[in-house]
């Protein structure tokens, strides 16, 4: 086993230093204000235009923040809506604007971080629905905030992995928005912990098994909701004719192998992947790119990667 990055090692002490418990031995309300505390990025990169926004959501008004790095388009911009981690339990735009900061500038595209509702006060289907939802706002407004609706595609970190996957298959299986790619970040794809990365990294770092399991009972209230292909993704009938595809994955995550599966089980169906795996990284690690230089060298293959699929 490929041991863990020194620079990772150390901003994992920095962050343990720091007080924070393993998620799922704090209440929500502890955890969600320790995540924004600790992760909310205070010296992120400046982008040339910041909007906080909403729409009409299913159930109410859903916040979204727009990040673009040309403040004077001279013509549309591609998109990619984002999707927050924190186990459909934690996250805030403030958490995650750091990436999506990164994400404007590198590929050069508009990236739209989407506030979907949180469990356990807002079960599954809820943070899929506001997802979808957020797609098709985005497709049919993105030439109000310098966007082209004819190239878009969805991305996000760890659960917002997973809801990236999932509005993927819906709009596969509803004659949806057209996807140009999907950036899977450390994705959580299926309800099973058993697989060998949680035996090895059950404990850590960064993300526990114990953590994983409290996110999963938060967001699904009971196995029906667990095996449903648009929680867990990996369960999907069949994963072909989806939009290509990038997913990361860390070799020192408990979610490494569920990661690997999903790469795998798209490109035994036909759908173009390109599967990153960053041995000596844990989970989260594409946050840390001003400290981490395989994370900041990540960042960029990602980076290429949409700029690529979305030219």
């Amino acid at each position: 086993m490929t041991d863990l990055d020194p620079d990772l090692a150390a901003e994992i002490d920095r962050i343990e230093a720091a007080g924070v418990p393993e998620w799922h031995q704090l209440s929500v309300a502890s955890a969600r204000r320790v995540e924004d505390e600790v992760f909310a990025a205070s010296d992120a990169r400046d982008v040339a235009f910041v909007r906080d926004l909403s729409f009409a959501g299913p159930a109410g008004d859903v916040p979204v923040r727009v990040y673009r790095d040309d403040p004077y388009p001279e013509s549309p911009a591609p998109v990619v809506v984002f999707y927050h981690g924190g186990g459909w339990t934690l996250g805030t735009l403030d958490s995650i604007g750091g990436v999506c900061r990164e994400l404007a500038a590198r590929a050069d595209c508009v990236v739209v971080s989407v506030d979907y509702r949180l469990a356990p006060e807002h079960p599954f289907p809820a943070a899929h629905d506001d997802a979808d939802a957020a797609l098709q706002w985005v497709v049919d407004n993105a030439d109000s905030f310098g966007g082209d609706p004819e190239r878009v595609a969805v991305a996000g970190t760890s659960a917002g992995g997973n809801l990236a996957a999932s509005v993927a298959l819906r709009a596969r299986e509803t004659d949806g928005p057209e996807l140009a790619h999907q950036a899977l970040l450390y994705p959580m794809t299926d309800r099973d912990t058993s697989r060998d990365s949680y035996d090895e990294h059950g404990d850590g770092p960064l993300l526990t098994r114990a953590d994983v399991e409290w996110f999963w009972d938060n967001y699904c209230r009971s196995p029906v909701d667990a095996a449903n292909p648009y929680a867990s993704v990996l369960r999907a009938r069949d994963h072909g004719d989806l939009p290509t595809a990038t997913v990361v994955t860390a070799g020192h995550d408990p979610l490494r192998d569920e990661g690997a599966a999903y790469a795998d089980a798209l490109a035994d169906d036909g759908t173009p992947v390109d599967h990153q795996h960053y041995p000596s990284m844990a989970h989260g690690f594409l946050s840390l790119t001003d400290d981490v230089g395989v994370a900041d060298d990540a960042m960029d293959a990602v980076a290429a990667r949409l700029r690529d699929a979305l030219a």
